[in-house]
């Protein structure tokens, strides 16, 4: 209950801090509903299946998240052989998928693309990165839940004139093996039973 109570004071600070319901899962890396749960006290009932992920040990030293990109590098490179691609593009999603994408595109030696999604809307790339027209991307996030984040930037790289040709996470949450029909892999994958 102690660790609830603390997820329940940050949900609680981060909305006095002017962020959304969104922004607030997003930060905990929690569902929407859960986050409502949390901003309600804890006194409704608890949204069933959602899982609480912590990724201070990974995110506080450069050199770990080093380690975790070079595996998802190896996986992007299993699969451009397996599907004879050529990718031109990392996109990654603000905010937790922007250090893991920045790290892949390096050791790919390929462009950044920085997609900021928007809970209501499709979202947009950052002006201040790498362009998705005409290029094959693989998007990056931390964490894939409902998929919905995974979907707008789907929709926003095929707006723009870009192709998605993979989807990767550290942690996948859902059963499925794809969004959209674009492939979805992991690092993790996490299933409550």
């Amino acid at each position: 209950m102690k660790e609830i109570d603390a997820l329940i004071e940050k949900a609680l600070k981060y909305k006095e801090s002017g962020l959304t319901d969104h922004e607030i899962a997003e930060d905990l890396n929690v569902s929407k509903e859960t986050a409502i749960w949390l901003l309600n006290k804890g006194l409704e009932k608890k949204p069933e299946g959602d899982l609480k992920v912590g990724w201070r040990s990974l995110g506080v030293y450069p050199s770990r998240m080093r380690s975790v990109a070079d595996a998802m590098v190896d996986i992007i490179l299993e699969e451009v052989d397996k599907k004879d691609l050529c990718v031109d593009t990392i996109v990654g999603i603000a905010i937790n998928g922007i250090p893991y994408a920045t790290l892949i595109a390096e050791e790919l030696d390929l462009e950044l693309a920085v997609f900021r999604p928007h809970h209501e809307k499709i979202g947009a790339f950052s002006s201040n990165y790498a362009d998705v027209k005409d290029k094959t991307v693989v998007i990056i996030d931390d964490v894939v839940g409902t998929g919905d984040t995974f979907k707008s930037a789907i929709k926003a790289t095929k707006k723009e004139g870009g192709t998605p040709a993979l989807l990767l996470a550290i942690l996948n949450k859902r059963a499925n093996n794809d969004v959209e029909k674009v492939p979805l892999r992991s690092l993790i994958r996490a299933r409550v039973i």
